[in-house]
Order: C-alpha cells, then sequence, then structure tokens
C-alpha cells in the first residue's frame, strides 16, 4: 500500500509494533474459528503476551502506557489485518482499561477510586483480567439502558439483559451501562463486575453472518447482587450529557478502524492476486479493468485512512485541551460526536466498497467459503451496525448539529 498512517507517540510505537507481530498468527487461526462460529482463546493470550492487552495500563503498573487515541484507532486497524474479530474484542477490554487508566491518574492516591483502579490495572498487566464491555439493549438505545441497578442493603441488585457482548466467552469481567436511580434523579451508571458473579447468565446465543470469531453472545444479569463501589454514576438517564457523548465517541471510534483494517487485508489480498506469477498469459493481455479497479480501492482506502488519522489527531488534541474531557462544553461533546458521525460514515462505507471491489478482482474463486474474502466480505459489513448511530440516523444528528440544533436525546 502507497499510503498508511504512521503511529504519534513512543508508546504508540510499541502497542502497534506488538499488534503487528500478531497479524500472521491471528490470520492463520481466523478460518478455523469463523466456521466454528467460536472465538479463539489463543488469541487473547497471545494479546496479553504480547502486552496489546494492558496497552493503556501505566508503565509503573506493569503496562505499555498508550494515552493516544490516534494510536489506539490504529492498533485495532493492525490487529484487524489479521482477524477482525480479535480486534473489536479486544477494543471493548481497552476501552474500559483506558478509563480505569484515568481514573488512577485523576484521584488521589489514597482515595477509593484510584486504590480500586490500580487493583484492576495491576491484575490486567499480570493477564489476569480481560473485561467484556456492553451498552447495547435490544428493543433500546445507548442513553435508555433499560438493565437497573436497584439499591440492596449496602449494595445494588442488578437485573436485566445485554446484547452484542463481545468477547464475553473468555472475560473475567463485564462492564456494562446501566439505569439507576436515587433521591438525585434518574441516572446512567456503570457496573464492573466478575463475570462469575452469581445471577451472571451466558446465554450462547451468538450465531451472525459476519464477526463470527467475537464471541458476542448475550449476558443476563438476574438479581446480581453487587457491591456498593461496583456502581459509578456516569450522567443523566435518557439524554444526551457532555459525559456521554465523551465516552462514546471514545469507545466507538476505535472500532472504526477495526474496519479500515479488514479493508488494507482484502486490498493487499487483491493486489497479490494480480501479481504476474498468478495471472494467466491469456488474462494478462487485456488488464484495463484491473488497472482501474485497483487504482479505484487505492483512491477509497486513502481517504478512510486519512479521515480516521484526522479523527485520531482530533481526538487526541481533544483531550489534551480539555483535560481527558473532564472540561469539555456541552456543545463540544457533540462537534466531537458529529465529527466521529462523519470518520465512520466515510471509513465503513469506503470500506465496505473496497472489499466488494476485490471480490470481483478476484471473480468466483473469491466467493468460495476457503477463500479469506469471503470472511471479510461478511465482517465488514458490521461496520456501520454498530451504534451511535445508525447509517439511517447519523446524516440527521449531523444536520442538527451543523445547524447548532444540539439534540437532547
Amino acid at each position: 500500500m502507497s499510503y498508511h498512517i504512521a503511529p504519534t507517540t513512543p508508546a504508540g510505537e510499541r502497542v502497534i509494533a506488538a499488534a503487528g507481530g500478531l497479524i500472521e498468527t491471528f490470520r492463520s487461526r481466523a478460518d478455523a474459528a469463523d466456521r466454528a462460529n467460536e472465538i479463539c482463546p489463543e488469541n487473547y493470550a497471545d494479546l496479553q503476551r504480547s502486552g496489546v492487552a494492558s496497552a493503556f495500563v501505566p508503565e509503573e503498573l506493569g503496562g505499555m502506557g498508550l494515552a493516544s487515541l490516534h494510536d489506539w484507532i490504529l492498533t485495532l486497524a493492525t490487529l484487524a489485518r489479521g482477524d477482525g474479530s480479535a480486534a473489536i474484542a479486544i477494543s471493548m477490554h481497552l476501552s474500559v482499561t483506558r478509563g480505569l487508566a484515568a481514573l488512577y491518574r485523576n484521584n488521589e492516591p489514597d482515595s477509593a477510586p484510584h486504590i480500586r483502579a490500580k487493583r484492576y490495572l495491576e491484575a490486567v498487566a499480570r493477564g489476569e483480567m480481560l473485561i467484556c464491555s456492553t451498552t447495547t439493549e435490544r428493543g433500546t438505545d445507548n442513553l435508555h439502558p433499560l438493565s437497573e441497578a436497584v439499591r440492596n442493603g449496602d449494595g445494588w441488585c442488578l437485573n436485566g439483559t445485554k446484547n452484542f457482548v463481545t468477547m464475553s466467552p473468555l472475560a473475567t469481567h463485564i462492564a456494562a451501562n446501566v439505569r439507576m436511580r436515587d433521591e438525585a434523579g434518574d441516572h446512567i451508571a456503570n457496573v464492573l463486575i466478575p463475570m462469575d458473579t452469581a445471577g451472571v447468565k451466558q446465554l450462547g446465543d451468538w450465531d451472525a453472518l459476519g464477526m463470527r470469531a467475537s464471541g458476542s453472545q448475550s449476558v443476563q444479569f438476574d438479581n446480581c447482587l453487587i457491591p456498593h463501589d461496583a456502581l459509578r454514576k456516569l450522567a443523566p438517564w435518557g439524554q444526551w450529557s457532555t459525559p456521554i457523548l465523551v465516552n462514546r465517541t471514545l469507545a466507538n471510534v476505535p472500532l472504526v478502524g477495526a474496519f479500515l483494517g479488514i479493508a488494507e487485508a482484502a486490498f493487499q489480498y487483491a493486489i497479490d492476486a494480480q501479481s504476474p506469477a498468478k495471472v494467466s498469459a491469456q488474462s494478462a493481455k487485456s488488464r484495463s479493468g484491473v488497472y482501474h479497479t485497483v487504482a479505484e480501492m487505492e483512491i477509497l482506502l486513502a481517504t478512510a485512512q486519512s479521515i480516521m488519522a484526522r479523527m485520531g489527531n482530533k481526538l487526541d488534541d481533544f483531550m489534551a485541551a480539555t483535560k481527558g474531557g473532564a472540561e469539555a462544553t456541552y456543545a463540544q461533546g457533540h462537534e466531537l460526536m458529529k465529527d466521529y458521525q462523519s470518520a465512520k460514515w466515510v471509513a465503513n462505507r469506503h470500506a465496505i466498497e473496497i472489499v466488494n471491489l476485490a471480490m470481483d478482482l478476484c471473480g468466483g474463486a473469491g466467493y468460495t467459503a476457503r477463500n479469506p474474502l469471503s470472511r471479510l466480505y461478511r465482517d465488514v459489513r458490521a461496520g456501520p451496525f454498530m451504534q451511535p448511530y445508525s447509517p439511517i440516523d447519523a446524516r440527521e444528528y449531523m444536520g442538527q448539529v451543523l445547524l447548532g440544533e444540539y439534540p437532547e436525546d
């Protein structure tokens, strides 16, 4: 490929180099995991061994000290060149550990949040903790979670069902956004609990078109009794707020990087398939269509890479200017979400078209189940469905923000 995104920080260089070392190994396992519709445990052992799983853990706690959102995006794109399922799955874990690292840094050393975050981050660095994360529920959206934590003595009682809980079959812990109510009102809160908590039930219902090795089953909470400090209040329930706008953007932008990585893999596969050694003398006589197609793929890929690099740099600048989002305004939160929607729209659509063109170049061979393109074709189609927003809703939201009509819900 003639254009690529480069890491912007030393920590990013280390993490991305570690991710790059896993591409071929992940690729060699991807077909079998896809066919079995099962998550591949060896991939996550490798992610822990290589240090990628502890990318956001501060160096003094045994991690790699990553802070750049730009380089997080690139890490996922790199992993997805080997296996898109593994890339989106570990991103959920990285999202939670990034948040824990922020709590560790931003609270006093003798405070409960600092001590709890430190304990978790050290466990992640030791390879003892993998965290799946979820906001999705059937019949509602990110602003209106229906799973609810209710006061129960000194703790909480949690009930509800979450869908698309990626990496949950292997996770030691689960983080989820839920509803909670107190004397101050109705809130979105986050819970982080061990997966073996009594009442947590893995439903084993993942059977999808693509991302079949992501382990994105549903998880049910059935009268789960959890301690008081397992819940953290975030923002008002049922409406946009600065914390939710910022957190949802930070958690979801890197996922788009995974679909960019899938497109990069498909592009390279198509280029390799057109090498002189693989093209017959008869087909080599007329190459005009091939030249035009690979050029179009290059333009699409460079466009997607450029907008994702721009988005990553914007996120890093935003975090620096707002003290990690803590000093962001409501308007800035919507502007950030709007820019994410633009990048998501371009990158996802271009990624789908790149894989589609790769299929065209490879002809009938790409349609066979044994060909990697058939898996990439199914996996890349998952991108537009990831919330917020769906392609059906994104442009209306972007238009509202551009005209200063910030939606409340």
